[in-house]
């Protein structure tokens, strides 16, 4: 889940790691680690561009900005999904440790002018800002992919669904104007029944499938009923970017965002079928993935080495 970059309680801060650590003080569910040969699902000629999303470290920020990203850099990180908010602080650091931030989120008030219900994160609007001046700074500072990255509940009403659809397809042709591509991220809400429909549904149909893309998140995906990897092939030719986070056992489905912090874990250390997941996602073209914890158990640092080292196994 990124879009503001609105902050929880700051994580204890950790800057040793050499080795991922096993993470022990979590309960492991299934792991990817136990009899895995290394290399099972990417060969090396079809290795994927591995990245991070900003929103995991949103608590190291801006205190210790540079020695995070210097880091996940000498981790191995490579690409990183960056916030529009963060944008100043990130990128020249980006560019010092030799990442590349090739995708970005953004709320929606810029593209849908619905502000009030953002008054939490923006009581005053972003004066002065407009999705045509976003789109001009994302093209400038190299960015591929602009992400529109979550709804507030309030404004998932029928009516906001399909008008939201038809002015995220304008944006789409803003952005593909400037020689980006414009996705949306879902989250698990969009799922649920909807006035006899799904919002996933509706926007699948609304979207003009060449303009906007599917930044798909399997934690979601899982937490909403449905299997990651099934729905990758199914929407084949229209997910451009993956989130990969893992989901502890036992959660029941359901199409709210309210779970608790120790629903999320890091790949490998959860239920969810990455071996499959991974399978289909380079099966169906999907160009960039971005490791992303929406909450820690440990040091963000940490979580995202452990992930990295997961991922490696798999081939990564």
């Amino acid at each position: 889940m990124a879009g503001s970059p609105r902050r929880g309680k700051r994580a204890r801060w950790q800057y040793n790691l050499h080795v991922p650590n096993p993470l022990t003080r979590r309960a492991a569910g299934k792991s990817l680690l136990t009899g895995l040969a290394a290399g099972s699902v990417l060969s090396a000629s079809t290795k994927q561009p591995l990245g991070f999303q900003l929103y995991t470290i949103r608590n190291l920020l801006p205190d210790h900005a540079s020695e995070s990203l210097e880091r996940l850099s000498q981790i191995g990180y490579r690409t990183i999904e960056s916030i529009g908010a963060f944008n100043p602080l990130v990128l020249p650091l980006c560019r010092e440790f030799g990442l590349q931030a090739v995708s970005c989120h953004y709320d929606p008030p810029l593209v849908t002018g619905n502000w009030d219900v953002w008054k939490r994160d923006y009581p005053n609007g972003m004066p002065g800002m407009t999705w045509e001046k976003a789109v001009d700074q994302a093209a400038a500072a190299g960015i591929k992919y602009m992400v529109i990255a979550y709804l507030m509940p309030a404004e998932r009403t029928p009516g906001n669904i399909r008008s939201y659809a038809d002015k995220f397809n304008h944006a789409a042709e803003l952005t593909h104007k400037a020689g980006m591509q414009f996705c949306y991220h879902h989250h698990a809400f969009e799922f649920g029944p909807m006035d006899g429909s799904r919002p996933i549904d509706v926007f699948l149909d609304r979207f003009d499938p060449q303009l906007v893309k599917i930044e798909t998140d399997v934690f979601w995906a899982s937490v909403a009923g449905q299997d990651p990897a099934e729905l990758i092939a199914k929407w084949k030719g229209r997910v451009a970017l993956i989130h990969l986070k893992d989901k502890a056992p036992g959660l029941k489905t359901h199409y709210m965002e309210e779970v608790s912090a120790n629903s999320f874990r890091e790949v490998g250390l959860g239920v969810l079928d990455f071996p499959k997941i991974l399978a289909a996602a380079h099966k169906a073209g999907i160009e960039y993935y971005f490791v992303e914890q929406d909450e820690t158990a440990e040091d963000p640092v940490e979580s995202l080495a452990y992930s990295l080292y997961t991922l490696e196994k798999l081939g990564f």
